[in-house]
């Protein structure tokens, strides 16, 4: 019963640096972790209803933009938190996974130093 109290957050991310910092700021945060690495993947956790869906944006296994555009056009789904980052040059990736959905884009430098403040608001401590 105390589990649903634990929020869940997916992350579409395979690069070890940023993984590393996701785990340790998930720790602190309080909430259940769990990688992603193939958009099926992706979609079978994805139904479970994570607190928030973290995209590396140039992750093509899970075929982020596509993955971001079935998210938030699937009824069940929609409601999911969706996070971006990527190098702060993508412009054009920028814009393209925000017209697909995505809630939130921003830059890897912008994304890193907010990382904390950001898994403790989606773990709904102090809320």
């Amino acid at each position: 019963m105390e589990n649903q109290f634990i929020k869940t957050v997916l992350a579409a991310v395979n690069d070890i640096f940023f993984s590393a910092k996701i785990n340790e700021a998930a720790k602190r945060a309080g909430v259940t972790l769990k990688y992603v690495t193939t958009e099926k993947d992706l979609f079978e956790h994805a139904k479970a209803d994570p607190a928030l869906i973290i995209f590396d944006l140039n992750f093509e296994a899970v075929r982020p933009i596509e993955s971001i555009r079935k998210l938030k056009g699937t009824d069940e789904l929609k409601h999911i938190s969706l996070l971006g980052y990527l190098s702060h040059v993508q412009i054009e990736l920028q814009r393209l996974a925000q017209e697909a959905g995505c809630d939130a884009v921003m830059p890897r430098s912008e994304f890193s130093k907010n990382l904390s403040q950001i898994l403790m608001r989606h773990s709904g401590a102090g809320a």
